[in-house]
């Protein structure tokens, strides 16, 4: 039986390196995606409200993509923060190679 040459040695280690920075847990929301690692904020929404000093934070995860959980609406945050009154919506999304993701709401108000 003929050895694979270093041209398929090669060729299987560019094609892995490719399918490793892709990332599978990559597919979350985000203004930027890094390959390696990401570490995100952006504002969502204002309101008209007057700001408070009350905050709520709801977040959801994923692993290779294949297993996601968590609630990440904005719903949950107003309830994990108290919130009667929503002032403003952030998200915050982590991406660690492909391989573990979080995305999180984050609720001001009063």
């Amino acid at each position: 039986m003929p050895q694979p040459s270093h041209r398929f040695y090669k060729s299987l280690f560019l094609v892995t390196i490719v399918a490793l920075s892709s990332g599978c847990a990559g597919g979350l929301r985000a203004p930027l995606m890094g390959a390696w690692y990401s570490d995100l904020r952006s504002g969502v929404a204002a309101t008209s409200n007057p700001s408070g000093n009350l905050v709520g934070e709801a977040c959801a995860s994923s692993i290779l993509g294949l297993v996601a959980t968590g609630d990440a609406s904005i719903e949950a945050a107003r309830r994990n923060g108290r919130i009667t009154q929503i002032s403003a919506v952030d998200e915050h999304s982590t991406s660690i190679l492909g391989i573990y993701a979080t995305y999180c709401t984050t609720v001001r108000g009063k």
